[in-house]
This record gives structure tokens, C-alpha cells and sequence, in this order.
């Protein structure tokens, strides 16, 4: 099976509203915060270097990812390179356009020198562990405010 096309695409004022409009299933909520929530905790934590993108598969909004780029080591900071978020649109889910998306964002990430790429998930029925296994995340013995942490080694492109 070939990966959908999806491409990053930058939030501006013309496009946040179809944005912040995406929604994960109900089911799915305890594991991912809105759009709209999720640019309010960047504006509030410009400390953890926040870098966000829409996901679009041609010329439709599909998903968002969010993550700290290359932040500097502090308090609340899980690694330089943090994926923040990661949600496809409940209308859009199951098509590949996650796993399309996350492995742009790792080819970034290794393009701009990280060795590592960092995030967590809340445990729970229907958990994204096993998306993130796929990748080759493992978890790290962490635990971050209730969620656990995993990494996913880079090495070199």
C-alpha cells in the first residue's frame, strides 16, 4: 500500500478556522486536545519552541501536528525535539494520512540534526501506542504528568 500524499502546510489567518474545525472521534478526546486548544498552550508556552503545522492532503485540511522544535533543555521540556500532537480529523481517519504525516515530521527532524524524537500518550482503551510501535517509538521508564513517554532514535538520514 502506498502512503497518501499529504503535505505541512502553515496556519494563517486563512485557513485556521477549517483548522481549528478539525475533530478526532469522541472516543479519542482523552488522548489529544483540539486544535484551537493546542495553539492557545503554544502562545502560552513559548519557552518549549513551539512549531505547528496542518496537515492537508491536497487541498483539504485532514489533521495537525504540533511539536517543540529544537528547544532548549528547562522545566517541562521532554527533549529538543517533542511531538506535541499528532490528530487526523475524525472524516479522515484510517486513510494513512497519520502515519504520512509523522514520517514527514521525522524526516524534518532528522534534516534539521535531532538524533531523537520524543512524545508520550495518555494510556487508556484505544491508546496510540501501538501507531507510535510501528515507527519504532519505545517507551523511556518516564512517566510525564500521567502520560508516558516514549523516543524514537534517529541515527543519521
Amino acid at each position: 500500500m502506498t502512503s497518501p500524499r499529504v503535505h505541512l502546510r502553515e496556519i494563517t489567518d486563512e485557513n485556521r478556522a477549517a483548522v481549528c474545525a478539525l475533530r478526532v472521534h469522541p472516543g479519542q478526546r482523552q488522548f489529544v486536545d483540539s486544535v484551537a486548544d493546542s495553539l492557545a498552550e503554544a502562545a502560552a508556552t513559548p519557552e518549549a519552541a513551539p512549531w505547528y503545522r496542518a496537515i492537508y492532503a491536497g487541498d483539504v485540511p485532514v489533521g495537525f501536528v504540533m511539536l517543540s522544535w529544537n528547544a532548549p533543555p528547562g522545566p517541562g521540556v521532554l527533549g529538543p525535539y517533542y511531538l506535541w500532537r499528532l490528530l487526523v480529523d475524525r472524516d479522515h481517519q484510517g486513510r494513512g494520512f497519520g502515519r504520512a504525516a509523522l514520517a514527514q515530521v521525522i524526516d524534518l527532524v532528522r534534516a534539521a540534526g535531532g538524533a531523537e524524537l520524543f512524545t508520550s500518550y495518555q494510556p487508556g482503551y484505544g491508546e496510540p501506542l501501538p501507531f507510535y510501535r510501528r515507527f519504532g517509538f519505545v517507551p523511556t521508564g518516564e512517566v510525564d504528568e500521567g502520560e508516558i513517554v516514549l523516543r524514537l532514535a534517529l541515527g543519521t538520514a
